[in-house]
Parts: C-alpha cells; sequence; structure tokens
C-alpha cells in the first residue's frame, strides 16, 4: 500500500489497527472539510451519496476497531462551525442530524429498532414525509411575535439570520394562538422555476450563478445584506419544532397540522403510516413524483407519530432514536459527450471533465461531469479490474449521467450501440496542458500529475485560492476571481507576493482603482486586510501551504504538536523519510500516518518549494499553537483510552484530558503513561501490561483528575 487512494480501497474487514488508525484520519479530514464546504460555505465538493459512503465506513471502522475512535470522529458531529460575518446564536434544543437508511431492508430494521426498545409489540403509527433539500432553519417566537432566526451550524450554536428570514414571505412575522414560546424548525429552499431565473437574472448581470436551488437558497439566506436576501426568491417548509412553553399536540402529525394552522407551509405529501411496508409504498409514490414537485429532495423521514414514544426513545449523540431518513438512489439520465477537458489542480493533479450536452437530471441541468482519472475513462478499476464491463470512455459517445447526491454529477454508463463509427479511443496526455512539462504516475498513484510544480500556472492558482481560502488565511476581499486577477496582471506568483502588495505599489489605489470593480476606498480595505493577516495561527498557516492530505484537522493536530512555526520547520526540515527519531516523532501523532508524514517532509525539503515557504514566512508573525496548560496530575503525560466508557463519550474523555494539558494518544507505546481501560478492553490493556504501564479503570481515572 502507498498512498491513502488505496489504503480507501481496502475493506472494513481486512484493515489492520495501523491502518484502521490512518484511515479514520483521513476520513475526519475529508468529512470536515465536506461539512465546512456543505454547511459552511454552501459550496458542496463531496456528493451526498460520497458523503453517505464515508461517514458509514468510518461508523463501521469504528466498530470494529472501537478503541481507535477519535476526539474529532465524524460520528459525533453535526453540520460545521457558525461562519464569520453572523452573530451566533444558542440553539435551546440542539438541532441534530438524522440516521440514514439505504435500502429497504434498512427501514424494516428501523422499525424493528425501535420496537426492541420499547418493548413494544402492538402496531405502530409514523409519519413519512418529503425531505426537503435546502438549508435548516429555527425560527423562535415570543408572545406571538418572530425575535429570532437561526441556522443549524453545528447543531449547538448557529448563525443569526433574524432580518434575512423576517424577508422570506413564508415566514410567518406574528402567530395568533400558539404558544407563549415555540421554536419552528423548518427548510428554507428554492424551487426549479425561481432558480432558473435567478441563475439568468444573476448571469445577465455577471453576478455568481449558482449549481443547484439548495446552494442557491443557503447562499440568499447567508447574506450579510438582507436587501440581497430579499430579492431572492426563497420558500420555507415547517416541519419540526425546538423549544416549547406548551405542547402543540401529543402526535407528530397533530404538531404538523398544528403548524399550518399558525399560518406556516407544511408539506401536502406528509402522511401517516401504519408500519414498513406503508412506509416504503409512500416512499414509492414520492420518488415517482419527484421530477414533477418543482422543487429538490432527496428522500423521505420516518418519523415515530407518538410524541410520548418519542420522548422514551430519545436520542443517540448526534441523531434521534425515533426518525430515519430513506435516501433516494442517485438520478440517472442519458446524453451525448461532447468533449473531455483537462483541469490542473493545486497538487499538479490532472482531473478530467466531460462537456456535455445539456440534459435535466433530477431538475437541474447538468453540462459537466467528472470523469475521475485516466482508469476511469479506460474501463478500469483502481485495482485494474473492469468496469461498466471494460467499456471504455470516448467523445461522440452516448452516456449515462449520474447525479450523486444531487451535487456531483459523474459519467456512470456508455451505451455502445449508439457509438459513432469514428469514435476514437480517449488518449489521456502525459504533458501538462497548462505549462507543457511532463505529467507522470507514480506506482500505486490513481492520478497523473504536473511535475512543473510552481512553474505551472494552474497549479501556481488553485494553491493561491487555497492558500485565501476560508480555512487558511481568509483575507477579505482577496478570494479566487482577485487572485486569478491578480495571478494574470503578474503582481502576485506566490503566497509571500500578496504580502508585499503595499509595498510594490506604494498605496496601490492608483493600480487598483482604475480597475473594474475597485476604488479607493476598496483598495485601501484590501491591503488593511492583508496587513492583519500578517499575524496568523501556526494551525492556519500550515493549512494555507497547500501540502497534498494535509486538511484542516491534520493541520491542528501538526501546530498542537510541535508549538511552534520554528520547532515544525526545524523537525521537518532534519526528518528522514521512514527512519530516524524525526520520523518516530511525527509518527507518533495520533492521525498521522506514513504517507501524510511523507508528504509534510517532501514538501519542507524541496529547494523551490522551501524558498517560496521561507519567503512567506519572512513576512509573518506566526503565533504559537495554544497549549493547554495545567498543574493537574497529567499534565504533559500520554494517555490512552480504551474499551467501553460508561459515564462520558469517549470523546468527551479525551477531550477532557486534552484540557487538563494530557497528550491523547491512540495506540499503547513504550511512550505511553497511562492506559484508562473501560470493560471490553482488548490487546491495548495486555501490551500496557506487558510495558508496565499504569492502567485505571474509568472510576480510577475521574479520581485522579478530580470528577469523581
Amino acid at each position: 500500500m502507498s498512498d491513502t487512494q488505496s489504503l480507501a480501497e481496502i475493506a472494513v474487514a481486512d484493515l489492520t489497527e495501523s491502518q484502521a488508525r490512518a484511515e479514520l484520519a483521513r476520513l475526519a479530514d475529508v468529512l470536515a472539510q465536506a461539512n465546512t464546504a456543505y454547511h459552511g460555505q454552501d459550496a458542496p465538493d463531496l456528493s451526498d451519496a460520497d458523503y453517505d459512503a464515508l461517514k458509514q465506513r468510518n461508523t463501521a471502522i469504528e466498530a470494529r476497531f472501537p478503541g481507535l475512535k477519535r476526539a474529532d470522529s465524524p460520528s459525533d458531529q453535526v453540520g460545521a462551525a457558525p461562519a464569520q460575518g453572523f452573530g451566533k446564536i444558542t440553539h435551546k434544543i440542539a438541532m441534530l442530524s438524522l440516521g440514514n437508511a439505504f435500502a429497504d431492508a434498512e427501514v424494516a430494521e428501523f422499525d424493528a429498532g425501535v420496537r426492541k426498545f420499547l418493548g413494544h409489540d402492538a402496531p405502530l403509527s409514523y409519519t413519512a414525509e418529503p425531505k426537503i433539500d435546502g438549508l435548516s432553519l429555527s425560527l423562535r417566537y415570543e408572545n406571538g411575535a418572530l425575535v429570532s432566526a437561526a441556522t443549524r451550524g453545528d447543531g449547538a450554536v448557529g448563525e443569526d439570520v433574524t432580518a434575512n428570514a423576517r424577508t422570506v414571505a413564508d415566514i410567518p412575522q406574528t402567530l395568533t394562538g400558539a404558544p407563549d414560546i415555540i421554536e419552528v424548525r423548518g427548510e428554507v429552499y428554492m424551487s426549479h422555476d425561481d432558480f432558473a431565473a435567478l441563475n439568468d437574472r444573476q448571469a445577465a448581470t455577471g453576478g455568481k450563478t449558482f449549481a443547484n436551488p439548495r446552494n442557491a437558497a443557503a447562499g440568499s439566506l447567508r447574506q450579510l445584506d438582507p436587501a440581497i436576501t430579499r430579492a431572492r426568491p426563497l420558500r420555507f417548509f415547517a416541519y419540526a419544532w425546538g423549544d416549547l412553553s406548551a405542547p402543540l399536540s401529543d402526535t407528530q402529525k397533530g404538531a404538523i397540522d398544528r403548524l399550518a394552522s399558525l399560518g406556516f407551509v407544511t408539506n401536502p405529501l406528509t402522511t401517516l403510516c401504519d408500519g414498513p411496508d406503508a412506509m416504503i409504498a409512500h416512499y414509492r409514490q414520492i420518488e415517482e413524483q419527484r421530477a414533477t414537485l418543482g422543487y429538490d429532495i432527496d428522500g423521505v423521514v420516518y418519523k415515530v407519530n407518538d410524541l410520548d414514544l418519542q420522548r422514551r426513545l430519545g436520542f443517540r449523540s448526534t441523531t434521534p432514536r425515533w426518525a430515519i431518513a430513506h435516501k433516494f438512489p442517485a438520478e440517472l439520465a442519458w446524453t451525448t459527450l461532447e468533449a473531455i477537458d483537462i483541469q490542473v489542480g493545486r497538487t499538479g493533479a490532472l482531473s478530467p471533465v466531460a462537456r456535455l450536452k445539456p440534459v435535466t437530471v433530477g431538475g437541474v441541468v447538468v453540462s459537466n461531469a467528472t470523469l475521475h482519472n485516466e482508469d476511469y475513462i479506460a474501463g478500469r478499476g483502481n485495482k485494474g479490474e473492469e468496469i461498466r464491463g471494460g467499456k471504455d470512455i470516448r467523445i461522440g459517445d452516448w452516456v449515462q449521467v449520474y447525479r450523486a447526491g444531487d451535487v456531483i454529477p459523474k459519467v456512470a454508463d456508455v451505451d455502445l450501440s449508439k457509438r459513432p463509427a469514428d469514435a476514437e479511443p480517449y488518449e489521456f496526455p502525459h504533458i501538462c496542458p497548462d505549462c507543457g512539462s511532463e505529467a507522470i504516475r507514480e506506482e500505486g498513484d490513481a492520478v497523473r500529475r504536473c511535475t512543473g510544480g510552481l512553474i505551472c500556472p494552474a497549479q501556481a492558482v488553485e494553491k493561491l485560492k487555497h492558500f485565501v481560502s476560508r480555512g487558511a488565511f481568509d483575507i477579505e476581499g482577496l478570494g479566487a476571481k482577485q487572485v486569478e486577477q491578480f495571478y494574470t496582471d503578474g503582481w502576485v506568483r506566490e503566497p509571500a507576493d500578496i504580502f508585499t502588495l503595499r509595498d510594490r505599489f506604494g498605496s496601490g489605489m492608483q493600480q487598483l482603482k482604475n480597475r473594474e470593480g475597485w476604488g479607493d476606498k476598496s483598495a485601501a480595505n484590501l491591503f488593511d486586510a492583508i496587513d492583519e493577516r500578517r499575524k496568523i495561527p501556526l494551525h492556519r498557516l500550515i493549512f494555507g501551504l497547500g501540502i497534498r492530505h494535509v486538511g484542516e484537522q491534520v493541520s491542528k493536530l501538526l501546530a498542537t504538536h510541535f508549538g511552534t512555526w520554528d520547532a515544525f520547520e526545524t523537525a521537518l526540515t532534519q526528518a528522514e523519510i521512514g527512519q530516524g527519531a524525526a520520523w518516530d516523532d511525527l509518527m507518533n501523532i495520533d492521525g498521522v500516518g506514513a504517507v501524510l508524514a511523507q508528504s509534510v517532509i517532501t514538501t519542507l525539503q524541496q529547494k523551490a518549494e522551501r524558498a517560496s515557504i521561507d519567503r512567506l514566512v519572512a513576512q509573518l508573525e506566526v503565533q504559537a499553537a495554544a497549549r493547554p496548560t495545567s498543574d493537574s496530575p497529567v499534565a504533559g503525560k500520554t494517555v490512552v483510552f480504551t474499551g467501553s466508557l460508561e459515564k462520558m463519550t469517549r470523546a468527551e474523555a479525551e477531550a477532557r484530558a486534552e484540557s487538563l494539558g494530557a497528550k491523547v494518544a491512540g495506540s499503547v507505546s513504550a511512550k505511553t503513561d497511562l492506559l484508562v481501560a473501560g470493560p471490553g478492553a482488548g490487546s491495548k490493556a495486555k501490551k500496557a501490561a506487558d510495558l508496565g504501564i499504569e492502567t485505571l479503570d474509568e472510576d480510577g481515572w475521574l479520581t485522579l483528575i478530580g470528577d469523581a
């Protein structure tokens, strides 16, 4: 195994413990970035189907290796942190996500699980309603007046979008006959017709167009200027509630009907079902109507109808036991493949993109789709096995388009009976189309990469876009569009150039204010924003470097471990791949595997890349990572948790240990100071005993840290 791609291909049942640890680290990073892109930036970079598959894989690995569950496990996370620029509202009752079912059998398993938990043999009634693909919103009314509106955020704290919510016609400003306090929850969405009209208006005025109605709705509601939201055709379906001063009903269906009587729009396809067979039948009916509804849905939600039973069933860490979302399979359509273009990413990856004759798939017009890599085009999988029956993909082919989760279209199949007689096999380029450098494919890698590095314009621009992204330097007024403009003008070729713009142009006013979209104030604001980012936290700098395999979560792990930039760059400069103390120290970081470690070392030791990094750091004041300080008995010690904890979750225990100054590791080694072993502890407990490491049970741990 040579990279994370091949690791991702290993079945959960075949993973070793060390492979499982590395895979959990990769999944935590990928899913955290996907959450931020979807919930925080309204720009999904991962399809719903792919996201669901990755989350299922994470859950399966944790079930097989419970001792490896991470403090930042995706299993314990909902949504993403609220974005900057909005006030924050703490939800009185958390806004949780739903568990998913992908097959009819899983619906029956959900019903059986509910009955088993309740010890209930009598018939159970469920509501079934379309799962709207929009942005979750919670509306708080006090004494009949709307007082606040908040997005889901991370489930506990959301963004204050009250002023924007007041502009949505479907949201009542006042209620008559409602409880004194009521939080109404639902989904903000945009109809297909309104979405198409909005995109037409945006394109006509040179504004941003949206990929799909969900992005458009979320981006419109999350505008800092309510006037922009008012001009957008947003709608709202109510389907749930949070804080209440008095009950709405004793059933889910009764409560929904009550919301309708208060003036909220509720979905007319919501109905009662007397068991799994009726639930699945209603799912089929909604699935058949999906294309004609006029708005996007991605499944059907089932909820136990009796609210008293809902209260008894309660919640898991992030999902209710009394509800589940039955997701639709990705939608399909056929169209003509008109061309194959190659895009070059920030790591040099050559990504083939299908240019399609536009086709509507699930209410969205699709004209581009991913083709993954050269093997996929040739009809081969990552291990050389046949896919699509070995059929290759050629320009001119009649192809099946697959909208996975209604986000990223893919080419799934080819109809050979309609292949043009003159269609030629596609020759994947071995030369970078942007800089002419050789594009090589390393052994074990599924991707061919440009070797041009910093001389490749495509890589340079993508690296700069990443550098100014939200999780990295996040320079206000300097986004992807400005980066492309400044690169084309020769003003910014590498990150360090951003911080020398003012020196190069003096005030910069004359150069900028004569450009379309710039004036004296915007130019001054940009330079001030750049100066504000000269002082940067270590983890943001590491993430901003765009090192392959290093996402936001890994950047924080590295920053916490090394503490300062000097310590980080010294260690990585001295490290030898696969051996030595510096390598061992890097590998001992929980969540860092060999592939990631090699990538970081290579970046810091590559001559041209390192010179560029040094020029950047010379312009910055890098803030040391905040390390927990404590005089607790575990400060400075390495602690490992294993087995089942009964009085807190593993994530809570690990977070508590870190807050007391301890370092939490995922495996037992000679460097481990303390093992906390709950019921079911296995090999780690034996290894700790063999090494003579102090071992405590959960009660002993709580006594030690003073939480007993």
